[in-house]
């Protein structure tokens, strides 16, 4: 295996290096930011890759690019059939370079003589999705670094069902692209590129209607709601628009300075729909023009933010957990379950329990999976081959679902039937807000938050390994104040409960990441990000009222504050 400063050379030494990607080659004068860009091959996991952009084999480039269709181009003509006929999707978002690793993209597949369709401009994630289904597509690649920082771009590969690869077929597309010898001399073929244009938007929303919940007669009716939204720079504006207008809401509220495709995001911190920071702006026009709620969409327009006006007339931004239980209320309050075989709900570990309790209380059972709505897709397309009947998917960080005619978060779906909801509360006099305190006084008080912890290249991917591992190793019995009950390891796939001998199986993928269930039904989870240098921990608590679940969740968060920062502490 080459050194670093062995690819490095290999890259300042090529006669046709790409010209940008030189130049910006030639300013690096650290050792150590030239190590971090060459130490390793960008890691291609569950549904993509995701990095900074730059020179280098750890850098997100036209090489990294090459390299990863290469590979799946590979994978598809062995394991897919009529694979050139029926073709790629190919969409992007408003990131630096999309555009052009979408068409890098084409050309890898142009060599191989496989169809390429690449929509004509920046697209959603889940139009790609819904793209695949359309045309009978075998994959879809959609170049997008979701929510994250502006120095990042990432690519993000669908099977022929529009749902993220699962586990199983991103191990076989890495096999084959660790078999790329040198990536800087993948041949590429400028060949046909099949534009798609208007045709796939109409058919998503002619689809996109059917997610209403309400009467005939009632979705003709044009709906006083006053709406902000706002798509942050991103791919969802004409979507969200047109779909707005289609449910007949007449009062939309547009933030024009976020409507511009701007890779910088410069109107915002991050493109995050949840954090509040992202809607500075749409905020300023809500008391503006006294909306009732405000919609913002990250960049690729798969997780949508929600905002409520209060009392005050201020405005409250919902958790994903909170908007996800609340749709998913909506949902089971308004559809006769009687003429659906087995209704499901799907969730992630690290999503709200309450969710499970609403899903319980109509009679609909619950399924978990691992982080990730790869995940969720999966167990979609499962559902085809068991007779069950898919109802409602959502994750806690503002990913959401309402019909599988899309097979990934869906914020378009999600915003129409917030939309809905906020406008079917508003006849009766409530708001979003009134109808969470309800379900809160209905099933508890669940309140949960999540921390991160970044650690920065290779020193910060060890520091997380060893802090997993020590967690795992030291056996621990509490967590501050509160005595663990049992542990979900999802490495070893398996669930201890805390005094008791016998261990469980969990049948789920493996996955480093560890779930601690405490008691008063408070939990932790831990995880180490998959396209971030960051150690993400989730926690939840439920109490009898707002203020002891707030208080509850302000110890838990301080004592994994703690917990974590004396293991970073050790010196590695």
């Amino acid at each position: 295996m080459k050194t670093w400063e062995e690819k490095y050379k290999t890259w300042h030494e090529f006669d046709h290096l790409d010209k940008a990607l030189k130049e910006e080659l030639a300013l690096i004068q650290e050792p150590s930011e030239l190590e971090d860009a060459f130490y390793k091959e960008l890691t291609f996991g569950i549904g993509g890759i995701r990095g900074v952009l730059g020179p280098g084999t750890n850098r997100m480039n036209c090489y990294t690019v090459r390299r990863v269709v290469f590979g799946l181009a590979h994978y598809l003509l062995q394991h897919r059939v009529n694979v050139k006929d029926r073709g790629v999707v190919i969409s992007y978002d408003s990131r630096f370079q999309s555009k052009d690793f979408a068409i890098e993209a084409a050309n890898v597949l142009s060599y191989f003589g496989i169809t390429a369709y690449v929509f004509d401009t920046i697209r959603p994630t889940p139009l790609l999705s819904f793209a695949v289904r359309y045309l009978g597509a075998v994959a879809g690649i959609m170049i997008t670094a979701s929510h994250h920082p502006p120095k990042y771009n990432g690519l993000k590969v669908y099977n022929e069902d529009g749902g993220q690869i699962t586990p199983a077929e991103a191990k076989e597309v890495s096999t084959f692209i660790e078999e790329v010898e040198d990536v800087l001399r993948i041949p590429v073929v400028k060949g046909d590129i099949e534009w798609l244009s208007k045709e796939i938007d109409h058919a998503y929303l002619e689809r996109l209607q059917f997610v209403s919940r309400l009467a005939p007669d009632a979705k003709q009716v044009d709906k006083e709601l006053n709406i902000v939204f706002t798509p942050l720079h991103g791919t969802s504006h004409d979507l969200m628009t047109e779909g707005l207008k289609q449910f007949r809401f007449t009062s939309v509220h547009v933030v024009e300075e976020q409507t511009v495709p701007d890779p910088h995001f410069s109107t915002v911190t991050s493109p995050n729909p949840e954090d509040r920071e992202a809607f500075t702006m749409a905020i300023e026009l809500g008391k503006e023009v006294d909306a009732d709620i405000l919609l913002a969409t990250d960049p690729d327009a798969d997780r949508l933010g929600v905002a409520v006006k209060q009392e005050n007339r201020e405005f409250r931004v919902l958790t994903g957990n909170q908007l996800g239980v609340l749709l998913l209320d909506y949902i089971l309050k308004h559809t006769d379950l009687n003429v659906y075989q087995s209704p499901r709900m799907i969730k992630t570990v690290v999503t709200t329990e309450l969710g499970q309790k609403i899903a319980q209380a109509y009679g609909v059972k619950s399924l978990h999976t691992l982080t990730g709505f790869k995940y969720i897709g999966e167990k979609i397309r499962q559902f085809d081959a068991t007779g069950e009947t898919f109802i409602f998917g959502f994750e806690e960080s503002n990913g959401f679902l309402i019909d599988g005619f899309v097979r990934e978060k869906d914020a378009v779906q999600a915003a129409m039937l917030t939309a809905e909801m906020a406008y079917s509360l508003k006849k009766e006099g409530k708001t979003l807000l009134d109808a969470l305190e309800e379900l809160y006084e209905q099933y508890g008080y669940y309140q949960e938050d999540w921390l991160s912890f970044t650690l920065e290249g290779k020193d910060g991917i060890a520091k997380m390994e060893k802090i997993m591992e020590a967690i795992r190793m030291n056996g621990l019995s509490l967590i501050g104040e509160l005595q663990i009950e049992a542990v979900e390891d999802y490495l070893h796939q398996e669930r201890r409960c805390l005094g008791k001998e016998n261990v469980e199986s969990i049948l789920l993928p493996k996955e480093n990441m560890i779930k601690m269930l405490l008691a008063d039904h408070a939990w932790v989870a831990l995880r180490p990000s998959g396209t971030e240098p960051k150690l993400k921990c989730y926690y939840g608590v439920c109490g009898k009222s707002r203020k002891e679940s707030e208080q509850s969740l302000a110890k838990l968060k301080l004592s994994i504050e703690e917990m974590i920062e004396e293991r970073l502490a050790v010196k590695m």
